[in-house]
């Protein structure tokens, strides 16, 4: 097992004799999802994408937490259309790779944190991990969580996390539908899912299966992620709330909402 840009945001590395690219979110505690953190997992997905014999990816990271979300800075005007752009292109090519992407959740899995790990599949956690979508606390919303968890969760339990901005836990995570199964391990839980029930199978089947599954959600995606981008960008930018959440988040200071 040989691994690559170990001093980068991100570590990617073959397994299981080429089996399995492993991907590792690498700037713990918090782990933040910034234009760095995004354009190395975009690099690394593009790096391997095609490789024969692939048959799944393992999402996970150092650190007691997969990760706090986003990078609050880079959500402020001036630089959050450049934020979303590169965000949203990586949650497509997540959504669209070829192979399973299996996710391995520990600690806080917050923000864009999470809505990475939504465009993955199935997600293993351990019980005391905590998932939410908090972006509404600072004034803003979750654009790509506002497509990924309906899908993933149904509308109703999706609308009680993105408007409320509450997290739940690996438990609550499990009776939603958010997390596949509970581990102690996750990410030895995720390995052994792969070695049993991916490992053996025909590469080229698998990235039949994979994109019959998901191709319909591809195109839908690409569509949702334009319009709510444009919503996130025109009309909420615009008003004085979210930018008062926004500097309020970075003065660690209450906001004074105007509600306009």
């Amino acid at each position: 097992m040989a691994e690559a840009a170990a001093a980068g945001p991100v570590k990617a590395w073959l397994d299981r004799d080429g089996a399995l690219l492993r991907l590792r979110l690498a700037r713990p505690k918090a782990n933040i999802c910034d234009a760095a953190m995004i354009a190395a997992l975009h690099a690394a997905l593009d790096e391997f994408r095609g490789r024969p014999g692939l048959r799944g990816v393992l999402l996970d990271a150092e650190g007691p937490h997969f990760s706090f979300g986003a990078s609050v800075e880079e959500h402020l005007a001036g630089r959050c259309a450049a934020m979303l752009a590169s965000l949203h292109a990586l949650i497509l090519a997540l959504v669209d790779y070829p192979v399973p992407i299996l996710v391995a959740v520990r600690g806080l899995c917050l923000g864009g944190g999470l809505e990475i790990a939504l465009a993955g599949g199935p997600i293993w956690a351990r019980a005391d991990a905590a998932f939410g979508q908090p972006e509404i606390r600072l004034g803003v919303f979750a654009p790509a969580a506002s497509c990924l968890l309906p899908w993933r969760i149904g509308a109703v339990a999706a609308e009680d996390l993105l408007w409320s901005g509450r997290s739940v836990s690996g438990s609550e995570a499990l009776s939603l539908g958010l997390v596949q199964a509970l581990a102690d391990d996750p990410e030895a839980a995720a390995l052994a899912y792969f070695d049993e029930h991916l490992a053996p199978r025909s590469a080229a089947a698998l990235a039949c299966a994979v994109a019959a599954v998901r191709a319909p959600r591809v195109a839908e995606l690409r569509r949702r992620l334009a319009e709510v981008e444009r919503l996130y960008l025109d009309r909420l930018m615009a008003t004085h709330d979210a930018n008062e959440g926004l500097a309020a988040f970075l003065a660690r200071r209450a906001p004074q909402w105007e509600h306009c």
